[in-house]
């Protein structure tokens, strides 16, 4: 049903309130927010667009240059840097895959309790905290992968151990990749570059 947004203001319980009922404020801070958001969705509209060029540009790009030697880049093209003429911009490319752990990373942890139960005493509170910091979940329940692999870079002859870094490695699983644009200008004469603020990896 079509409302007339002059006579009716729909709330947050979906409930129809006439305008007469609201307070002014109440009216001035509801028309401010939805005329930001209509500006920011404009605003996101505009850098997809500019996403979806400019890793098209790029693409054609690779595609001329591979063709100066007979040949083709297959597959998804990304971790790349190309460099205008005079050394003064720059545009990067990127490729971040993201993964996740299946029911192996539980197996894994289950074999590293078994370790630890069974090594000495005395070197029991250290590792314990080590293992626990490494799976310890963030507010959302995630695991960060970063602590756990710190668990696979330690160096422990224990055939224990070494089943449980098998089952952690096995439990490691794609979850898919974002591509990344990173624009940079040389400051003036020196060797650094200033990144372009450009948010574009949530698009």
């Amino acid at each position: 049903m079509n409302t007339n947004q002059n006579e009716y203001r729909t709330n947050a319980l979906g409930h129809l309130v006439p305008i007469e009922s609201i307070k002014s404020i109440d009216l001035l801070r509801d028309d401010t927010v939805t005329r930001l958001i209509s500006k920011a969705k404009e605003a996101q509209a505009v850098l997809k667009g500019f996403k979806g060029e400019t890793l098209s540009d790029i693409a054609t790009f690779l595609d001329i240059s591979a063709a100066q030697y007979n040949t083709k880049l297959g597959g998804k093209k990304g971790n790349l840097s190309l460099t205008s003429f005079d050394g003064k911009y720059k545009v990067l490319l990127a490729i971040s895959d993201s993964i996740y752990f299946d029911e192996r990373l539980h197996i894994a942890k289950s074999l590293i309790d078994e370790c630890i139960h069974a090594w000495t005493e005395g070197s029991n509170h250290q590792i314990r905290a080590l293992i626990d910091h490494a799976f310890q979940t963030d507010k959302e329940g995630k695991i960060n992968t970063g602590r756990v692999f710190s668990l696979m870079r330690l160096k422990i002859d224990d055939p224990k151990w070494l089943e449980a870094m098998s089952a952690l490695k096995d439990s490691i699983q794609p979850k898919g990749s974002s591509q990344y644009l990173r624009f940079y200008e040389r400051v003036g004469n020196t060797d650094k570059f200033e990144q372009l603020s450009l948010d574009l990896a949530g698009l």
